[in-house]
């Protein structure tokens, strides 16, 4: 499976104020803000790569070697909102697009698929060798960060958090356990279906 990114979430799964409040950081505080968001980012990529889902709208591309032998395709990361489009390449590289008519896009279900249209089938061309199928299509919960679930937001908190107050791989002379609460509130939203 390859897939690549489009278009970027247009606002972040946490604010500046958000993280603040939870380490007990005075708000106009800026002195630490570029880490702050850097931990942000970190922490978003981390939940993101978890739950094998994406938080806020965004668009991707999803890559194919080949047609696959069954009558649809399951898209990767989960809460699919919609697919732009499906298109080919020829052994010239020729693109090609596939037309709406020719499948159903099941987005009320999670995972996501493209289905054939009944009495349609995928093209029969011989394709490209590289990459030859791209389908382009939009994921997220929405396109706000109160669309996503309060469990993920809080876990991502809780990341910032931790990595916040411990800026070194290893504390020395100390053990350290930590809870599994930051899994116990992903887990019933991680994409189990879906390949790391």
């Amino acid at each position: 499976m390859k897939t690549k990114l489009k278009t970027a979430p247009a606002t972040d799964l946490l604010t500046l104020e958000e993280i603040k409040q939870q380490r007990g950081i005075v708000i106009g505080d800026t002195w630490d803000d570029d880490f702050l968001k850097s931990l942000r980012d970190t922490a978003t990529e981390e939940v993101e790569a978890w739950l094998r889902r994406r938080c806020i709208t965004q668009t991707w591309y999803f890559y194919l070697q080949r047609w696959p032998d069954r009558n649809y395709i399951v898209l990767p990361y989960g809460s699919l909102q919609s697919v732009t489009a499906i298109t080919y390449k020829d052994t010239d590289g020729d693109s090609n697009t596939f037309s709406t008519d020719d499948y159903i896009v099941e987005s009320d279900t999670d995972p996501g698929r493209v289905v054939l249209a009944y009495g349609e089938s995928w093209p029969s061309i011989t394709l490209y060798p590289s990459n030859p199928i791209r389908i382009e299509f939009v994921c997220g919960y929405g396109d706000s960060r109160a669309d996503v679930p309060e469990s993920i937001r809080s876990a991502a908190k809780l990341i910032v958090a931790d990595m916040f107050e411990h800026r070194e791989p290893t504390v020395i002379g100390t053990i350290v356990q930590k809870l599994p609460t930051v899994e116990n509130l992903l887990t019933k939203y991680k994409a189990w279906w879906c390949v790391p």
